[in-house]
């Protein structure tokens, strides 16, 4: 799976933003700590907790809020999520301005946007890139295929990477 990817270990608090159903949120509760798995729709964020709970999972903390609303962890942390496309730039400002930022952070982002965070000469870095690359190293880990999702989307997607420099 892809949190084989990232830099997580099994002492880590793991912020699931847009947890969905639960697929990465569950992943993740094996891999680490603690997750919190952020889930603002009361439908979907019911159907994680029965999830969750099927499974006898006991380490995630299921908030029902928007991340944008949410207060962050006071202790270190990481990211780890496939959040909702339309709001990854927003995203991404809420974690580097954030007072306690995360450690790293993992977001499946649409290439097209992961590109302008990078570091290149090859690509445009935008202004949220520049904020970005001053306080992060940042990659795209790892290249995603439109079958690795359910339903496929229709823009190319990667796994991309920031570790705190």
């Amino acid at each position: 799976m892809l949190i084989g990817h990232s830099n997580i270990k099994k002492r880590d608090l793991v912020l699931d933003i847009g947890a969905g159903s639960g697929v990465i949120t569950y992943a993740l509760s094996k891999r680490c700590r603690e997750v919190w798995a952020i889930e603002p729709d009361h439908e979907t964020a019911c159907k994680l907790r029965d999830n969750l709970s099927v499974r006898g999972v006991s380490n995630v903390r299921v908030i029902e809020k928007d991340f944008l609303e949410i207060e962050l962890p006071a202790e270190e942390y990481k990211v780890f999520s496939n959040p909702p496309f339309h709001l990854s730039s927003e995203i991404v400002h809420r974690l580097i301005e954030a007072e306690n930022p995360p450690e790293s952070f993992y977001l499946i982002l649409q290439k097209q946007f992961a590109l302008k965070l990078l570091n290149t000469d090859r690509h445009y870095t935008s202004q949220l890139g520049h904020e970005v690359i001053s306080k992060y190293t940042t990659k795209i880990k790892y290249p995603l295929k439109p079958f690795d999702f359910t339903p496929p989307p229709k823009v190319p997607t990667v796994l991309f990477e920031a570790k705190k420099i």
